[in-house]
């Protein structure tokens, strides 16, 4: 497996002076600690005190690029509680995640390149990883801490994906990729939403973004008496843009492009989230032995006006990259990460410009934490811990691969080379042709390959060994079905495998009932009798079927059936046999037209 190490004996006298320096540290807090009989330190279930291993607190926003700061020089937008973390952190200013919002989830969970993992892309059966991939969360857990998540997963909505299934302990998110989309429940808009915690749809009051940061903050007190791994990502500023008008209003009249005075808005409010969750710290003496972590998904999505996705902003803010959200150049991957942590001397308003991304924040994290990954977790990422605690420090690593597999809209096929960014130093090599050097030229304005083949050679040697570990994983990933920790569960269109392209992912595709259909990948995990009921708009809906005739393939069984008029469901009863398959619908309606049934709910019956 590939760790692009490059040359290590050269830093193992250096390495080995920053173990000795952390374990002084670490065993002044456990000097810090009652000691326990030996009778307790026996216990299997023993949870370490608070005061021997920082707690973790990971936040991630969506869509909110490196110019949607104040502390990064944007001239309207005003983050004074981020400022202030801004300048209290060690900030990595050459940070780089992926391009679009899942492929960085599967990256920052597990350590390891999104393609590997199986979760590379935003719908179409293809946000979810493969089963063998361990997450943050397991490494966390198994090492004594208690691990909650809270907000945007996008990894999976069913059986065996969902963030309790993954490693977290106590969980409140919603479905697929953004508050209001398909898999989500049904009616919600930001405002008094429905979420599900820990397997159980709940009713919340208030603005999605403040329940976030409530939920955080009730985790925080339940747990301050034992260390604990917190992961709060945010669905906002992610698209539609709703905020209550009191925080987009004072940026009406300078941010005039788009959404952008919500999009604004909605980063304001984070920030005054940010400030209740840092003051919850101060009060509850939890501030300094906690290592606080703030990053961003992707490049900005409303921050700029941009005449394409790979082009200058000509309004807004870009901190003078090109290109958004969705593309390969420095605007759409290169983001902010602050890393504070008092009592491990991590702070201070240091910048660190050496290479850093989304995969190295799981071998960082443990390595602070003292927590040791598995062999078999076979991460790409580096830690980067050295460089946060020391300014004199080598950085690990020497390269950085970015690939959008499929690419904007999911137009492109999965081939080497296709939408791909090589990163070393201050180099970018784009799609193995174009290259750049982003110190000299931010915008990425001048392609200077044809004066520096060697520089374009050398790069290009980086990318085979990458291809070929990752391409195998690019692979279908299966939804379970009677599995008993998720019985019934309900399939949604936005898991359609398709072969290009995204199926129905939002409502306002399929409120227009598209006559489109695809395949659910599928495991049966119990042969038995299965109750199929086919929906195009979930049951919470209560809307009727708007087709003559139904049908249903699944593992060699093909059945058919009328619909019932006013019916709001078609129900087939089946026996399944047990293993992977696929399962797919149609609904035609009475000129012979078919579509997919866009909802299926799947129970085993007893």
């Amino acid at each position: 497996m590939m760790n692009h190490r490059g040359t290590h004996g050269r830093r193992q006298k250096e390495h080995a002076g920053l173990l000795q320096l952390r374990f002084v540290r670490v065993m002044a807090l456990f000097a810090l600690t009652p000691l326990m009989p030996q009778s307790a330190v026996a216990t299997s279930d023993m949870k370490p005190d608070a005061g021997a291993r920082p707690n973790v607190i990971l936040i991630m926003t969506d869509d909110q690029g490196y110019g949607d700061l104040a502390c990064h020089g944007n001239p309207w937008l005003k983050t004074p509680h981020l400022d202030r973390l801004h300048a209290e952190s060690v900030r990595m200013t050459d940070f780089h995640v992926s391009a679009f919002c899942t492929p960085t989830r599967a990256a920052l969970m597990t350590g390891r390149y999104p393609g590997r993992t199986g979760a590379f892309r935003t719908s179409s059966g293809r946000t979810m990883m493969h089963t063998d991939e361990r997450t943050i969360a397991h490494v966390f857990r198994d090492a004594g801490y208690v691990t909650g998540m809270v907000g945007k997963w996008h990894l999976g909505d069913n059986a065996p994906h969902r963030p309790q299934d993954r490693g977290f302990d106590d969980v409140v998110w919603h479905r697929c990729g953004g508050v209001g989309q398909a898999s989500d429940f049904w009616g919600n808009d930001y405002f008094d939403d429905t979420y599900e915690r820990n397997g159980t749809f709940e009713k919340f009051a208030g603005y999605c973004t403040d329940v976030w940061f409530d939920e955080s903050l009730r985790f925080i007190q339940a747990n301050k008496d034992r260390p604990f791994f917190l992961y709060l990502a945010t669905n906002a500023p992610h698209g539609p843009y709703r905020v209550d008008p009191q925080w987009a209003a004072p940026y009406q009249e300078t941010a005039t492009w788009g959404s952008a005075a919500n999009f604004y808005g909605m980063i304001a409010n984070i920030d005054h989230n940010m400030g209740r969750l840092r003051q919850r710290l101060d009060d509850l003496k939890l501030t300094e032995n906690t290592l606080l972590v703030f990053m961003t998904d992707n490049g900005t999505s409303a921050g700029g006006k941009f005449p394409g996705l790979t082009a200058e902003p000509v309004a807004g803010y870009n901190a003078g990259m090109r290109g958004r959200k969705s593309c390969i150049y420095e605007g759409g991957h290169r983001v902010p990460c602050f890393v504070y942590w008092p009592a491990g001397g991590i702070g201070g308003g240091r910048d660190v410009d050496a290479l850093t991304a989304h995969i190295d924040i799981l071998p960082t994290l443990a390595e602070l934490c003292g927590i040791a990954v598995p062999p078999a977790h076979h991460p790409d990422g580096l830690s980067f811990a050295n460089l946060l605690e020391s300014a004199d420090a080598r950085p690990q690593r020497d390269h950085l691969i970015v690939q959008y597999h499929g690419g904007a809209g999911a137009g492109a096929p999965l081939e080497p080379w296709v939408e791909t960014c090589v990163l070393k130093d201050k180099w970018r090599l784009i799609n193995g042709e174009a290259l750049y050097n982003v110190s000299a030229d931010p915008a990425q304005r001048n392609d200077i390959s044809a004066a520096h083949p060697d520089v374009v050679q050398q790069l290009k040697a980086f990318y085979p060994p990458f291809w070929e570990s990752v391409s195998p994983r690019l692979s279908a990933v299966s939804i379970d079905i009677g599995n008993p920790a998720d019985n019934p569960t309900t399939l949604c269109s936005q898991d359609w495998y398709m072969p290009r392209g995204n199926p129905p992912w939002n409502f306002g595709s399929i409120r227009k009932r598209p006559k489109v259909t695809g395949p659910w990948n599928i495991h049966i995990r119990t042969a038995g009798t299965y109750r199929l009921t086919l929906r195009q708009l979930p049951q919470e809906a209560n809307q009727p079927v708007k087709a003559s005739t139904a049908s249903v393939s699944v593992a060699g069984i093909t059945a058919q059936q009328p619909v019932k008029p006013n019916s709001s469901g078609v129900v087939f009863e089946l026996p399944l046999p047990a293993g992977k398959t696929q399962l797919k619908t149609q609904l035609t309606d009475q000129a012979g037209r078919s579509g997919g049934a866009y909802f299926v709910d799947v129970e085993l019956l007893p």
